[in-house]
């Protein structure tokens, strides 16, 4: 039976123990559950928060309402669930900023490991490297040997300093070799493209959901794909690994996690309550559609060892880059 089967046809065992361990055995709240995402409404991050929470609210007592808490890049929002009370009823939906914000700022009020538990990864988004139709490369290897000859001669943009398109271009940089290149970074990657399509810059390492439509329409040329083997969302196109840069994978990533000591039947309640929503052909369906990939049956376990190699692979390649936030 599949850890997401097993999870489901726990769920309501579970719920009269979440309930007696928030209360001392009294009854369980009637507020709603708080999923506070540290994003602006209407973005990346945002959507698939909206998308879990509809349908994790089909299986919890409460319904989740989704509150966007932007500020200080992720921390005024991240700050707010690890104060809040350790019931169940404050939740956080968050990406790979989580495992960065301590190398990227010098005063983070919160311990992204001591100060949560990670209940579940709901899923992984790629990136696409995209170059300018112009720029003499055709693969990744052609990119690899042009950028070598020219050492700091070549721009990239990214959607923001410390954001997951500047960390997995200065990862592919060093795993490629040491390359050199020069970041240019904007705010979002919509204010960065139209350099990259006049070839003001010639290359930036989008995330998927916004080169795919980009590839599709031949505004300009994929290179290679930042995932461990092909993906269904660009099944034609190599990745990095494939093209010699072994070992590259690079993603952006959506976590859900609650403050730090509360008790293990919420965390398990709340836990199958993702991975029944994951389930769902509906949620399933339109994550994939975002280019996503989804995580379901993740475990608290197995969401803490992620989070815990994430900061591992990403904080040395912040220090020996020099990254720091805005």
């Amino acid at each position: 039976m599949s850890i997401t089967r097993r999870a489901a046809l726990a769920l309501p065992a579970l719920l009269p123990g979440l309930a007696a361990a928030q209360q001392g055995g009294g009854a369980w709240p009637s507020q709603p559950v708080r999923m506070v995402v540290p994003f602006a409404a209407g973005g990346p991050t945002d959507i698939p928060a909206r998308l879990l929470a509809d349908e994790m609210s089909r299986h919890l007592p409460n319904r989740i309402v989704v509150e966007n808490r932007t500020g200080s890049g992720i921390i005024i929002g991240t700050d707010i669930v690890a104060k809040a009370p350790k019931d169940g009823l404050t939740i956080l939906y968050t990406t790979i900023g989580h495992a960065v914000v301590k190398a990227l700022f010098d005063r983070v009020p919160f311990d992204p490991i001591a100060d949560f538990t990670p209940v579940a990864l709901v899923g992984q988004i790629p990136m696409i490297m995209m170059v300018n139709a112009n720029f003499p490369a055709r693969n990744v290897q052609e990119f690899v040997a042009h950028v070598r000859a020219n050492p700091g001669r070549f721009d990239y943009a990214s959607s923001g300093n410390g954001g997951a398109v500047h960390l997995a271009t200065e990862l592919f940089l060093h795993m490629a070799g040491g390359l050199r290149m020069n970041h240019i970074a904007f705010r979002g990657s919509s204010a960065a493209m139209p350099d990259v399509l006049s070839g003001r810059i010639p290359m930036i390492m989008e995330v998927a959901a916004g080169a795919v439509p980009m590839m599709q329409r031949g505004e300009l040329r994929a290179l290679g794909i930042s995932t461990r083997e092909r993906s269904p969302i660009a099944p034609n196109l190599p990745t990095f690994i494939e093209q010699g840069v072994a070992d590259y994978e690079a993603y952006t990533w959506h976590m859900v996690l609650v403050p730090s000591g509360t008790p293990a039947p919420v965390i398990q309640a709340i836990n199958g309550a993702v991975n029944r929503a994951l389930a769902a052909d509906a949620v399933r369906n339109r994550l994939q559609e975002l280019t996503m990939q989804v995580m379901a049956g993740s475990t608290p376990d197995s969401a803490a060892a992620f989070l815990r190699s994430e900061i591992a692979k990403w904080e040395p390649i912040i220090r020996a880059a020099g990254i720091r936030a805005d």
